[in-house]
């Protein structure tokens, strides 16, 4: 059988007409949309949301678990999530109880409460790192752990993937060109420096060019995710996260695991699940339920170097910390979220339920012989425009679609399923449902018979 081929002109009819319909479909969310368009930059509160794929975004009027109900009265199941933010899904219950009872005694006071110390010792045994510090989110974790690692290892660069994503910090938005060398990725919007002066980048899978970008023991950190995720999922290959480690102890690297996005491969992310042992951890977006909340950890060597170099006089000048973070409300939030919600039986739930959206899509692709892949990291699942797994980022990059991507994801949109604007990705919470996942199959299958059939 001849694999099927995508007909760009009958995209195209088919993309016109779903941007009618949605159009005719969501009323007062345009009208809303033309009103903020006179006060909110492009007429959004933040600058990703114009990314959606309809002509305006749907405007929100409630959200409760995994779905959302717009302005203009339609349920849509959510796996998009929040883009992670609300993977304990949206208001859950015991996340909301406690945000109640810690209001009234006060939001933020720049001091600990005792939900400090429990959301302390919970990272602690989830992750296995000794010490731990909070922030707002996880670009602010991200950063500061990179500030720590270059002063206690008195060296200039830091190291991470092509391809990454760690939030908005500066040093990470780096890529390399045809010629190999580190420059400015697409996108960047007004890099402070060239981000060859602070930034070495490597493909993910790649050992020798992690030995290269480390020899002269110049680099301070390796900052990673340890599967790429914001581009499409990228999985390490056999043997690559036993390389890492090995090579950042050789050349005195510490080694810093984001788990932000790959939180969702269970409760102890993809460092307890795939035994990884990092000097330095961050997360963000999941851990307070959709309050602002993350947290950064250490080793206990890690800790002990840091507050060796760290003056007390000094401590709150040095570029780390800030006002709200740790701030009581957050930590009642986490205390909750992980304690009650995104435990260790919900994970059990969630995870069969990415393994059937999985194979609910690749069952559609099978059958009309459609030649793309499709992979899973635990909670989260998503398709990819190729017929084998990507081994780097470049090569998932490469093999984007955008008008292809938009297209299905407002054809979903239309049909009242909401898929994550960056990529084709869907998330599991524990309020999804095997009938959401079957409703998504139909759908998909549905689009797939109209581009292909």
């Amino acid at each position: 059988m001849t694999a099927a081929t995508l007909d760009r002109a009958r995209l195209e009819r088919l993309m016109a007409r779903e941007q009618r319909t949605f159009v005719d479909d969501h009323p007062r969310s345009a009208a809303l949309y033309e009103r903020a368009k006179g006060s909110l930059l492009a007429g959004v509160p933040m600058n990703w949301m114009v990314k959606w794929p309809g002509a305006f975004p749907p405007f929100v009027e409630s959200a409760h678990g995994a779905h959302f109900r717009c302005v203009d009265g339609h349920d849509y199941i959510d796996l998009c999530l929040g883009d992670t933010g609300a993977m304990a899904g949206h208001g859950p219950a015991a996340t909301i109880a406690a945000v109640e009872r810690q209001m009234p005694h006060g939001i933020t006071h720049m001091l600990p409460t005792e939900d400090a110390a429990w959301a302390g010792e919970e990272l602690q045994r989830r992750f296995g790192l000794q010490f731990w510090q909070f922030a707002m989110t996880a670009t602010d974790a991200n950063r500061f752990s990179l500030r720590l690692a270059r002063m206690i290892t008195r060296r200039p660069f830091v190291a991470v993937h092509e391809f990454n994503y760690h939030g908005s910090v500066d040093e990470t938005f780096a890529w390399l060109n045809a010629d190999g060398r580190v420059e400015a990725r697409r996108g960047n919007i007004g890099p402070q420096v060239d981000p060859a002066l602070t930034t070495r980048v490597l493909p993910f899978n790649d050992i020798a060019a992690l030995e290269a970008a480390l020899a002269d023991r110049q680099v301070a950190a390796l900052l990673i995710e340890p599967a790429l995720t914001n581009v499409g999922i990228v999985l390490p290959e056999p043997g690559y996260h036993e390389a890492v480690r090995e090579i950042t102890r050789r050349t005195g690297t510490l080694l810093i695991i984001d788990e932000t996005h790959t939180i969702c491969a269970g409760p102890g992310g993809m460092t307890k699940a795939w035994d990884l042992d990092p000097d330095l951890f961050g997360i963000g977006k999941t851990i307070g339920g959709g309050i602002p909340a993350a947290a950064y950890g250490f080793t206990a060597d890690v800790a002990d170097r840091i507050a060796a170099d760290m003056d007390l006089e000094d401590c709150d000048v040095g570029g780390i910390g800030g006002t709200l973070a740790g701030y009581a409300l957050s930590m009642a939030a986490i205390r909750a979220t992980l304690g009650e919600v995104l435990t260790d039986a919900a994970f059990a739930a969630m995870i069969p339920l990415a393994e059937r959206w999985a194979a609910g899509v690749r069952e559609i692709l099978a059958g009309r012989d459609v030649p793309w892949h499709v992979t899973r990291l635990g909670a989260r699942a998503e398709y990819h425009f190729m017929a084998e797994p990507p081994r780097t980022g470049r090569e998932q990059w490469e093999h984007g679609d955008f008008e292809l991507e938009r297209f299905l994801h407002l054809y979903a949109l239309n049909r009242r399923i909401l898929m994550t604007p960056f990529h084709n990705m869907a998330l599991m919470s524990p309020a999804t449902t095997e009938a959401d996942i079957d409703r998504h199959s139909e759908v998909f299958g549905q689009a797939v018979g109209e581009l292909f059939g």
